[in-house]
């Protein structure tokens, strides 16, 4: 894609939630977290790429003992939609034995949490703990797998911003945006 490409997915965008929404959501999510892991002596685990400004934002909200992490699973590579779970990189702090939080932009379907939660159960944590900055309202979930820490819950769209990508851009808006139907 080109960026004028990109300015002209940007244009026919909606905005669903803007910045000042999301800090709020990051905000309660962090006392949230707080609350029950601040005695936990947590790793935090950034799920790349997505997760990148969701963990940035939360883990100065966290005042108390932690470490971060990060590990790259993807499905999507790139597209629109996932395939197979390929692993680009693993945690490099050992697992075993430590209360895992794994930080994600996105709770979609579930596939791919699902995935890493297995991962890190393998590898004998005490406990796994996930945190998303959305929750997307649908009936197309894998049973079983839900976020302990959310942000928001939004509708059932194809989005961008806060870390979510359209075809490998606009992580970096600041906001939550739904993609235009002829764009997707």
């Amino acid at each position: 894609m080109t960026p004028e490409q990109i300015y002209q997915v940007q244009n026919r965008a909606r905005c669903l939630h803007d910045e000042a929404e999301i800090e709020l959501a990051l905000d309660r999510m962090a006392l949230s977290i707080t609350s029950s892991l601040q005695d936990k002596n947590p790793l935090l685990v950034c799920i790349m790429h997505g997760g990148l400004i969701t963990t940035g934002k939360l883990a100065t909200r966290l005042s108390f003992p932690l470490q971060l992490d990060y590990l790259h699973a993807t499905r999507y590579r790139g597209a629109t939609s996932g395939k197979e779970l390929q692993w680009k990189c693993y945690p490099s702090e050992p697992l075993k034995g430590r209360s895992v939080l794994l930080v994600d932009d996105i709770l979609d379907v579930g596939t791919t949490l699902e995935l890493i939660i297995g991962y890190c159960k393998q590898q004998q944590c005490a406990s796994v703990h996930t945190a998303v900055l959305l929750d997307k309202k649908h009936d197309r979930k894998t049973p079983n797998v839900r976020a302990d820490f959310v942000g928001l819950q939004v509708a059932d769209y194809y989005l961008y911003g806060y870390g979510m990508d359209y075809k490998g851009y606009l992580r970096n808006a600041a906001g939550i945006y739904a993609i235009a139907e002829e764009d997707m």
